[in-house]
């Protein structure tokens, strides 16, 4: 037996009770793109949204929050993340390297190359903070 995910049960739901995604925004303080987002399971209602949408749609909290994830959804999150780790690694050698050929070109002020190494570092930084 397969779970439906959240969103398709805020969906069936909300239709069941003959409301437009509008309506049912304008009852939980969001916008109706965020109930799009969470019925195509883009993206999940706040915490404290859902006490309040479970109570709208008459279903249980528990069977609201007792439903599957899509993992195609995981995945992106985890490509994301990915890409901005290696983004983060790169920037430092690019700054590095920047540094270093526009000093050999006599094109670089002291200042500037302070800049860029700052950057650098300060990306180095963050990627080392995430990761760990």
């Amino acid at each position: 037996m397969t779970k439906e995910s959240m969103g398709m049960i805020i969906a069936s739901k909300r239709e069941e009770k003959a409301m437009t995604q509008l309506e049912l925004s304008s009852l939980l303080g969001v916008t109706d793109k965020a109930v799009s987002k969470w019925e195509r399971d883009l993206s999940l209602p706040d915490t404290n949204t859902i006490p309040k949408l479970a109570e709208i749609l008459d279903i249980r909290l528990e069977d609201l929050m007792q439903t599957s994830v899509k993992k195609e959804n995981l995945k992106s999150k985890t490509d994301t993340q990915t890409t901005i780790r290696l983004v983060l690694r790169a920037i430092p050698l690019a700054m590095g390297v920047a540094v270093i050929v526009l000093s050999i070109l006599g094109k670089l002020e002291m200042k500037e190359a302070i800049t860029l190494l700052a950057v650098g570092v300060t990306s180095l930084a963050i990627y080392l903070l995430n990761d760990h």
